[in-house]
């Protein structure tokens, strides 16, 4: 008896050694090789601190452009996806309601021009981007609520899009709060 507690107590120590070692292997990667030495990149706006890139957030206000639903209702300590499969009938409602809302706030699109990503909630529930083109199918009503050409709006949409590493490594994306801040200073050039 005493041996296999000491036999338990043994792998036990050896995993937190390994597992220590790894999350050091990991922090001192991240402080070395990437952007910010492993620390979040806040936006601000006039001084202010906003929020943070990678973590997404609600807009609502048609003078917004909006990112992916959260199935975590954008909290970072609630981070998850819903669970539901795509033949659950509570997710299909809830994809379902988004599209018709979705299509309320964008009456000149059709159904089928809907993006996916706008009324399907990520993984995480905390996407910070959308695509080029989930960009794009809002600029008419956000250059409409804001009263300014959409050629401008666009315009802003496009200078803010991250092209794949290289060419060549992930998709096109558009960093919905960095897409908002430059919106806020565009409209008003003084901020």
């Amino acid at each position: 008896m005493k041996s296999d507690f000491l036999k338990s107590f043994r792998i036990t120590l050896v995993f937190c050694v390994v597992f220590s070692v790894f999350a050091f292997v990991l922090w001192a990667f991240a402080h070395t090789f990437s952007p910010n030495k492993g620390q979040v990149e806040v936006v601000t706006l006039n001084g202010k601190v906003v929020g943070a890139d990678n973590v997404g957030q609600a807009f609502k206000k048609d003078i917004y452009f909006w990112g992916r639903p959260s199935a975590a209702n954008y909290q970072a300590d609630a981070s998850s996806g819903s669970n539901k499969g795509p033949t659950n009938a509570a997710y299909l409602n809830d994809v379902k309601a988004r599209i018709d809302t979705f299509l309320l706030n964008h009456p000149y699109l059709k159904r089928s021009e809907v993006p996916a990503e706008m009324v399907t909630a990520s993984g995480s529930g905390l996407d910070p981007d959308i695509t080029p083109e989930s960009a794009y199918v809002q600029v008419k009503r956000v250059a409409k609520a804001r009263g300014m050409s959409e050629d401008i709006v666009k315009a802003l949409v496009e200078k803010q899009i991250e092209r794949p590493l290289l060419g060549l490594f992930g998709p096109a994306k558009v960093n919905v709060l960095k897409l908002n801040v430059a919106l806020e200073k565009g409209a008003n050039p003084s901020r």
